[in-house]
């Protein structure tokens, strides 16, 4: 159960970027495919963060530690990119204009609305 909540906050949370983030938008008119949009690219979205941020983590442990963390805003806004890009293969109607700013707030703003919106929430299992 608590997978399909934090699947659910995933969702809510990229919905909330695309309406406050100019460089990301969801082109589709139906409620029912806007819906079935964001739970896909939470999904895609989860599956690169799970499978890519350790390696990038061990990779670039130096510049994570020259830069006392910063470069994660970085890595967040090109796996928010590499989301898209994924999304746009598989047709999906969900995209991100560019790096800067569009990538890198929105994964910004992913992780603020998904952290208070899991704090919220709660995880009962």
């Amino acid at each position: 159960m608590g997978i399909l909540i934090r699947l659910a906050v995933s969702a809510l949370s990229l919905w909330i970027t695309t309406v406050i983030v100019p460089g990301i938008t969801l082109s589709t008119d139906s409620i029912g495919e806007a819906i079935l949009t964001l739970v896909v690219v939470a999904v895609i979205f989860g599956v690169v963060n799970a499978v890519l941020r350790p390696i990038i983590k061990t990779v670039g442990c130096a510049f994570y530690v020259l830069t006392l963390g910063l470069v994660a805003i970085v890595v967040n806004g090109a796996l928010f990119l590499l989301t898209s890009w994924i999304a746009g293969e598989l047709d999906l109607p969900f995209h991100v204009d560019d790096f800067w700013p569009s990538a890198v707030v929105g994964a910004l703003l992913v992780g603020i609305v998904s952290w208070v919106l899991n704090a919220l929430v709660g995880d009962k299992d």
